[in-house]
């Protein structure tokens, strides 16, 4: 394997970023605006202890010293405690339900935007790019907003009272205190700058990985029969060590600024201690002014540390929120699709599509399929029946040409996903208030009530992940028993039975035949016996059109049908 380049979607600008998370918050202002008040609350009762002992300081150094003063403030410091415990977990409440909520939101919106982008697109990112972001992005999130945010709102608040606080007891107090500001905010700045990018590139190569991995994983059976595993372990070992360097680059920016912050609080310490010494020695400040003063610079350290510990996280969730947001600035796929005629349910005109430039797959091909009428697709792999089909359901948009369909249409593809749900539920995707009679009676029609019958819980049975194992048929039976359902006015089926073996073979073809029968349908079929019973066919080469009719008069033409068909008995 090859190292491949990808387009991968685009990343945000933190200004658009910031508008758009006060877009997805601002329903949820309530919450938050109660969370700020909660959180001043708290801010406003943590300086009350180092007061209160700077007070008591104070009461018992001096000749008026009564134990009911000390008494009282002994109350104080209690109280505040009690407020600052109620005020903590209601004002974290507050901020999970605005977040979270706001979080459930984008994650809708990322994803449905996703699911609008054309296929091309998202191939040309690289599914590993996609996945990182609905993942490991949406995770990385939902865990800092849950954890990191609350914690570092707290921090921040109690960091700007104890400031105030500080400044009230005497200013060349406050000075002494602020003259460690700089050194800390040199050493937060150093820090977002070596950080900021490093979180991005981790990010991105996180997504260089998936992507190595996912595509080893589908490839496997090839990788193996070429012997092409060990340069396929060797691609995810390399996108794996290049992951891991950044991570432990960011690593050791983080403890070299847990260094420069240790030696910020020993000079601050110093300084507050050195100042509070001589103004009391001189009789410019009482013992507990000074005593207060440190208790005040001591209570920042953890704050600080909460600060230094939580927004790097907080970095790292930012990181992931621009990858969301370039998401949901990614142009979904415009539809080019116009509305048939009464009696047509499809028409393609001069339909031309390249996926490389100067690289025409299909060349000017022109297709129009009646209602009821079943259209099949032969040819040679390369032939370009996917890429027509493709089109015809609307996966791929064409490079020019007209395509004209109904929006009733339905894709089968031989690739068929089995979701983690119920049985009924997989097959009820088509139509969500089918009942259960309606539901067996698809499953009937396309011979798959048997197997799903002898089921220990029938419809109820769990399959997907963490349910039952479906083999290759029976997830293809689900996904006729869908087209049964639904009854579309077209359906597309790209080799639809493909996978299923020569065992279930002739059972699924039965039963892609019933679950058409009545609504149009456009058929690439694999089997020739499938392509038997279509009203017409189309036999495709190299981008065009150059046979089509039914079995009988494709074959007394003895042209490039007829060779298939000798190939095929």
């Amino acid at each position: 394997m090859s190292s491949t380049s990808y387009a991968i979607l685009p990343i945000a600008d933190f200004s658009s970023t910031a508008r758009t998370a006060l877009a997805f918050l601002r329903p949820h202002r309530s919450h938050l605006l109660a969370a700020i008040a909660l959180l001043f609350l708290l801010g406003l009762a943590g300086i009350i202890s180092p007061y209160a002992l700077g007070a008591m300081v104070d009461i018992v150094t001096g000749a008026s010293a009564h134990s009911r003063g000390i008494l009282w403030w002994a109350f104080a410091i209690a109280a505040a405690a009690l407020v600052v415990g109620i005020s903590s977990w209601l004002s974290a409440a507050q901020l999970g339900i605005a977040t979270n909520s706001a979080l459930a939101s984008l994650r809708e919106s990322v994803l449905s935007r996703t699911l609008s982008l054309d296929i091309e697109r998202i191939e040309a990112a690289g599914i590993g790019d996609v996945l990182s972001r609905v993942g490991d992005d949406v995770r990385q999130l939902q865990q800092s907003l849950e954890q990191a945010l609350p914690t570092l709102v707290q921090a921040l608040i109690t960091i700007s009272f104890t400031i105030v606080g500080l400044a009230t007891l005497d200013w060349r107090l406050a000075l002494a205190g602020l003259s460690v500001v700089p050194l800390y905010t040199w050493s937060m700045h150093r820090h977002l700058k070596v950080t900021g990018p490093r979180y991005r590139a981790e990010r991105v190569a996180q997504g260089v990985r998936a992507e190595k991995f996912v595509s080893s994983i589908n490839g496997a059976n090839t990788l193996r029969e070429f012997d092409l595993t060990q340069n396929a372990v060797s691609d995810v070992v390399t996108a794996s060590e290049h992951t891991r360097s950044i991570a432990v680059s960011i690593f050791d920016a983080l403890t070299r600024l847990f260094g420069r912050f240790n030696f910020a609080e020993f000079v601050g310490l110093s300084v507050i201690l050195v100042t509070g010494f001589l103004l009391v020695r001189f009789d410019l400040a009482t013992a507990g002014a000074a005593t207060a003063a440190t208790l005040f610079f001591h209570r920042l350290f953890n704050p600080i540390a909460a600060v230094l510990l939580t927004f790097d996280e907080v970095q790292s969730a930012g990181a992931s929120l621009t990858r969301l947001v370039g998401v949901l600035q990614t142009s979904p796929a415009e539809s080019t699709v116009e509305h048939t005629t009464a009696e047509l349910v499809l028409e393609l005109a001069n339909l031309r599509h390249e996926y490389r430039a100067d690289d025409e797959v299909l060349h000017g091909v022109n297709l129009s399929i009646k209602r009821g009428q079943h259209i099949a697709l032969v040819g040679a792999t390369g032939a370009g029946k996917s890429t027509l089909a493709a089109i015809a359901a609307g996966t791929v948009r064409a490079t020019s040409g007209t395509v004209r369909t109904v929006t009733d249409r339905l894709l089968v593809t031989q690739e068929v996903h089995v979701f983690a749900c119920t049985i009924k539920e997989n097959i009820t995707l088509a139509k969500p208030n089918a009942s259960d009679r309606e539901v067996q009676i698809a499953l009937e029609k396309v011979e798959a009530w048997p197997w799903v019958s002898a089921l220990a819980q029938g419809l109820d049975t769990r399959v997907g992940h963490l349910g039952v194992s479906l083999t290759s048929a029976q997830a293809q039976h689900l996904a006729l028993a869908r087209i049964a359902l639904r009854a579309p006015q077209l359906t597309i089926l790209d080799e639809a039975t493909a996978e299923a073996g020569s065992a279930g073979a002739r059972s699924l073809d039965r039963g892609a035949r019933q679950a058409i029968k009545g609504s149009a349908a456009l058929i690439v079929a694999h089997r020739l016996s499938q392509a038997r019973a279509a009203d017409l066919i189309l036999v495709m080469n190299d981008g065009h059109i150059v046979e089509q009719g039914n079995h009988e008069e494709l074959l007394k033409l003895n042209g490039r049908y007829a060779q298939l068909w000798q190939a095929w008995e």
